[in-house]
């Protein structure tokens, strides 16, 4: 069997790891053969390809970023399905592994389901809002990141007596500020999934001062304030039509400076959640997913993704994880409310 391997949406810490595991596994297990496509979509599209090796793969396991390249070109543009179809005629490849997010993995889905294509999954995103997977890789990392900024932040915070907001990714979910947040002692965390007014704010971040400690807020970058409609900070879409976030926290800053008299500073995060090497967590479940998906598609079970329950890596209908967000649930929320102020 011949596979075409493709890395789609954002790039993720962990992707280099899910090649190395679905080529490592391919080759000696069932002596399949490995065709990389650039950019994702794009590059199958546009006939952009190489033969991969286990050479190509070798050292992957730590390096960060995507081998392939990634692009947010959608399934169906420049040709779509029939397009496909003929690319891989011409290099024989049999079958796709697509590797990516929400938008990835639905369109997979959709073009498994409409077009008859040989596809099977690997859920990705730091964001870990995809359903059916109890956690996606990548998120382990953005997390251990996020906390690593709030320790820092602490001390600088703590000599200055200042109050530091510090907006981590997730889009429309909470899952990186409540872990980092829990993680880090933050004295509040703010999410999507519960919105919550200014004067609660201010209320523990002044309790937080009164008993001496120097206030650390952790905001989710899809946060609405409760009152607010839709966010804060309106930085437009991108060129998919998709909202771009991003910017809260240089809202929240001031305005707790003004309600509670605490000089307050704002750090956005941004991309250094999805850049550099990953946890040696994430470099395990990345490569298990890798090679669970060599076996779906040496299997032929089109339309399935490899997925983590518990410890154990299963096999579950891609589709399921694009039903429907995964959002952070309200016990987690009342869990973590104990801690903060």
């Amino acid at each position: 069997m011949k596979i075409g391997v493709l890395t789609s949406g954002g790039d993720c810490p962990g992707l280099n790891a899910v090649i190395r595991g679905i080529v490592r596994k391919g080759i000696r297990t069932h002596g399949a053969s490995f065709v990389g496509i650039r950019d994702g979509w794009r590059g199958l599209l546009e006939d952009d390809m190489f033969d991969m090796t286990m050479l190509d793969v070798r050292g992957l396991s730590g390096r960060g970023g995507t081998i392939l390249g990634t692009s947010r070109t959608h399934p169906y543009e420049s040709g779509g399905p029939e397009r496909m179809r003929e690319v891989m005629s011409a290099h024989g490849i049999d079958s796709l592994i697509a590797i990516g997010g929400e938008g990835t993995l639905a369109g997979a889905s959709r073009l498994v389901r409409e077009e008859g294509l040989h596809i099977v999954g690997v859920p990705k995103t730091i964001d870990n809002d995809l359903g059916n997977t109890d956690y996606t890789f990548g998120f382990d990392t953005a997390q251990s990141i996020a906390t690593e900024a709030i320790d820092r932040l602490r001390t600088t915070a703590e000599s200055h007596h200042r109050c530091m907001v510090i907006e981590v990714m997730g889009r429309n979910v909470g899952w990186i500020a409540l872990h980092a947040g829990m993680a880090g002692g933050a004295h509040a965390i703010l999410m999507p999934e519960f919105p919550v007014s200014f004067d609660q704010i201010a209320e523990w971040v002044t309790s937080a001062r009164n008993r001496g400690r120097a206030p650390i807020v952790v905001v989710a970058e899809g946060f609405i304030p409760e009152g607010f409609d839709s966010q804060v900070a309106d930085q437009g879409r991108d060129n998919k039509g998709r909202v771009r976030l991003g910017g809260i926290a240089n809202y929240l800053a001031p305005k707790i400076e003004e309600i509670t008299g605490i000089e307050s500073r704002a750090t956005i995060l941004g991309h250094l959640q999805r850049g550099g090497s990953p946890t040696a967590y994430d470099r395990v479940l990345s490569t298990r997913l890798g090679m669970a998906a060599a076996d779906l598609a040496q299997h032929g079970h089109w339309g399935k993704m490899a997925s983590l329950k518990g410890t154990d890596i299963v096999s579950v209908e891609m589709s399921s994880a694009v039903d429907s967000l995964k959002s952070v649930p309200l016990h987690r929320w009342e869990e973590a409310q104990v801690l903060f102020g």
